[in-house]
């Protein structure tokens, strides 16, 4: 008996490590994958500020849709919570949009 639940122990551990292993993993690249989109939504509101394609309705569409798939993308926030400081990448995002304004 006590064999058995030894080995039933050693799997359990087993088995926890490789859900938690899966986990992070997941949450690193949602965290990716936030940042990516973060930095898409910004280059469509920058496109959409530029003289030439100013009050476009495609463009104002495609900004609205990103919005909300943003959005949808914050709901899992607690899981690339995880591995990824969404604050901190925000203003790392922040500086990179100020250094590139100023060349």
């Amino acid at each position: 008996m006590f064999i058995l639940s030894v080995l039933l122990n050693i799997t359990l551990a087993w088995y926890v490590y490789k859900v938690l292993a899966k986990l992070l993993y997941t949450a690193d690249n949602l965290g990716d994958l936030y940042v990516a989109f973060r930095m898409y939504e910004r280059f469509c509101d920058s496109l959409y500020e530029m003289d030439m394609f100013y009050g476009e309705p495609v463009i104002k569409e495609l900004i609205d849709k990103t919005k909300l798939v943003r959005e949808e993308l914050q709901r899992f926030e607690d899981i690339y919570g995880l591995t990824t400081d969404a604050e901190l990448l925000e203003e790392e995002m922040a500086d990179d949009e100020a250094q590139e304004e100023a060349r």
